[in-house]
């Protein structure tokens, strides 16, 4: 007759096996993000050179990434304005890139950022007519959208999400001075004027976030122009950790293209942006200066806040 001792120790074996058989699988996280992958993306953005409005570098960037989101399943979609060229009025062909997940949500999330470089580092005082790649100011916001898109098709949220690229934030030949974000004022008034079937709760402008010492303020204009946006945001960046998202203002407003969504659009859209580089507008603005972990900490942020954004949030 077998003993107390023995009984119980089968009990227990018992119990654990028929809790483990109940134990639901994990499931694989759905926020996938690769450091390496990332950078290798803004690698290969600035593989192309300079990527001017109309030239032969944004062509071949557009190409690049009309096959790379439409191989990861999204929908492609253009959006194409004329302007005069700044310095011989003759026109300029301008175009938006549309990305879309989950197209028939009539509520959508607008992620976005500038995806053309200046003509010229003209803030570089040893070199200001020499060659602009762009890697942080322009790459790293493409290269971050390029790298989410493995993920957002298997975000959980009830919100369509469309990532907007906007050509023209700085077709500009000079220093100072001159018509800034002529795609997000187009796409602005385009929504306003032309109103589509769907409607944007809310809107995310990314910047310069490739900086490997990546500090991201709070922007003024985005406190005044979308405060519950712009909190909610930083709340998620506190919860997991990420403390690059610095809770604190930045001393002075930014006008970027956020600023046309925000007045004119009427979507309430915050800036993200490390304003603070010192290779800014220079010939030193290249991937030496950049991070995939920088990449990735607002990739995290961001997809981990998409499948929190509250119906109400922009209201």
């Amino acid at each position: 007759m077998p003993n107390k001792f023995f009984i119980v120790v089968m009990q227990v074996a018992l119990m654990v096996t028929l809790a483990s058989a109940e134990e639901p699988v994990a499931a694989k996280p759905v926020v996938n993000l690769d450091p390496q992958r990332a950078f290798g993306y803004l690698e290969d953005i600035c593989k192309l050179g300079p990527r001017p409005s109309d030239s032969k570098g944004m062509t071949k960037q557009q190409e690049l990434l009309d096959t790379h989101f439409t191989k990861l399943g999204a929908q492609v979609s253009w959006q194409e304005f004329d302007t005069p060229h700044p310095k011989n009025g003759g026109p300029v062909r301008m175009k938006n890139l549309i990305v879309s997940w989950h197209p028939q949500a009539k509520k959508r999330v607008l992620l976005c950022c500038h995806y053309d470089t200046r003509p010229f580092p003209d803030r570089d005082k040893l070199n200001p007519g020499g060659i602009f790649l762009g890697a942080n100011d322009g790459a790293s916001g493409v290269a971050l959208y390029m790298e989410m898109a493995h993920s957002i098709p298997k975000l959980e949220t009830t919100f369509g999400v469309d990532v907007v690229f906007f050509d023209g934030e700085e077709f500009i030949f000079q220093r100072d001075g001159g018509k800034y974000f002529l795609g997000s004022e187009y796409f602005s008034q385009q929504y306003r004027d032309r109103p589509p079937s769907h409607r944007y709760v809310c809107g995310v402008l990314v910047d310069m976030i490739g900086d490997k010492k990546l500090a991201i303020r709070r922007e003024p204009n985005s406190l005044k122009y979308a405060p519950t946006v712009n909190r909610s945001l930083f709340e998620t960046a506190r919860k997991l950790g990420v403390t690059e998202f610095v809770p604190l203002p930045m001393k002075q407003e930014i006008n970027d293209d956020h600023i046309s969504l925000n007045e004119i659009a009427r979507i309430p859209t915050v800036d993200l942006i490390d304003f603070d580089y010192p290779a800014w507008h220079t010939t030193k603005d290249t991937p030496s200066q950049c991070s995939g972990e920088s990449l990735v900490k607002v990739g995290r942020v961001l997809l981990e806040w998409l499948q929190h954004v509250p119906e109400d949030i922009g209201r």
